[in-house]
């Protein structure tokens, strides 16, 4: 599904019909109370308003105020719009009255007009400011961070959350440009980061894996997601499910092991006298595990790294 609203840049909603099979909206399920994690550009919310009853309700979460002014067009009763990261959800929707939820869908890629609007400042090949903020109105751009932090600081956060093996060299060449002039584009950045790359990775630009780092870091992606993920599980109904598409390996490492120790559940040393019926139970079943077809790659190449897992709380697991 493309959404081409006036006045923004195209966006291909990745797995559309795939995620919103995965949540298993029906019978008793078509008046749940659903969530997207990542509103985006809408393109899975709008696909689940055309599944859910009349009584269903769904309730959409994002940092990025142009999601919110996207989604803030959509009138329907049954839709709600929270201006907050999905980490926060346990809380909003507590507030909002809601306890039990019987789906929740969390697409963690950064979407297509994001990229490509130079003024936001995620993309290496658009030139624009420095910035790489998900919520415009909060926290500090990539250039005010960069402008400050020790290069120690620096090269740990692009190695780490970049898998950068040259985050030394990148590291050292921001803080000896620095002290010459400000980095306030993204072109200098990336200029910057192409001079300090030895070598190549073949069809990929050097400075990939540092946009990336800088990104993550500055928007507190992966620890969000880690929280996210719990009050998630924990709005969970029995026998709901929770759908997460992730775009690099940082993030499907974390979804996978949290799946994982729900579905794994520790057990006490076999020695104890501890009947069957008292063992721990597994929280959770893993579904299915999902790419894009070659034909959504062929339609949108920025859906091939794109991994979709999906799991379901079971009855009478542990809570």
């Amino acid at each position: 599904m493309t959404v081409n609203t006036p006045g923004e840049l195209i966006h291909h909603t990745v797995l559309l019909d795939e995620a919103i099979e995965a949540l298993d909206i029906q019978g008793t399920r078509l008046n749940g109370v659903y969530v997207d994690g990542t509103f985006g550009r809408g393109g899975h919310s709008r696909k689940i308003l055309t599944q859910l009853g009349p009584q269903g309700r769904l309730i959409a979460f994002d940092k990025d105020p142009y999601a919110i002014a996207n989604a803030e067009q959509i009138q329907d009763p049954r839709f709600s719009i929270v201006h907050e990261s999905f980490a926060d959800m346990h809380a909003e929707l507590a507030h909002l009255g809601i306890t039990k939820v019987d789906g929740v869908l969390m697409d963690l890629g950064i979407s297509s007009p994001q990229v490509d609007d130079a003024e936001r400042g995620f993309s290496f090949r658009n030139d624009g400011p420095l910035d790489m903020r998900m919520d415009t109105t909060r926290g500090i751009s990539a250039a005010e961070w960069l402008a400050h932090e020790d290069e120690q600081n620096i090269r740990e956060v692009i190695e780490n959350y970049g898998e950068e093996r040259f985050a030394f060299q990148i590291a050292k060449a921001i803080v000896a440009r620095r002290a010459s002039e400000s980095i306030s584009s993204t072109r200098q950045l990336a200029e910057l980061v192409a001079h300090a790359v030895k070598t190549r990775e073949k069809g990929k630009d050097p400075a990939t894996r540092t946009f990336q780092a800088i990104r993550i870091f500055i928007n507190k992606e992966l620890e969000d997601l880690e929280i996210g993920l719990a009050a998630a599980y924990e709005c969970l109904a029995p026998n709901a499910r929770m759908a997460v598409i992730s775009f690099h390996s940082l993030e499907d490492r974390i979804v996978k092991q949290f799946f994982a120790s729900k579905v794994k559940v520790a057990q006490p040393d076999r020695r104890l006298p501890i009947r069957d019926v008292d063992l721990p139970k597994p929280q959770m079943q893993l579904i299915s595990r999902m790419k894009p077809t070659e034909q959504e790659i062929l339609r949108n190449p920025r859906a091939r790294s794109a991994i979709m897992r999906v799991a379901e709380r079971i009855v009478g697991g542990a809570l």
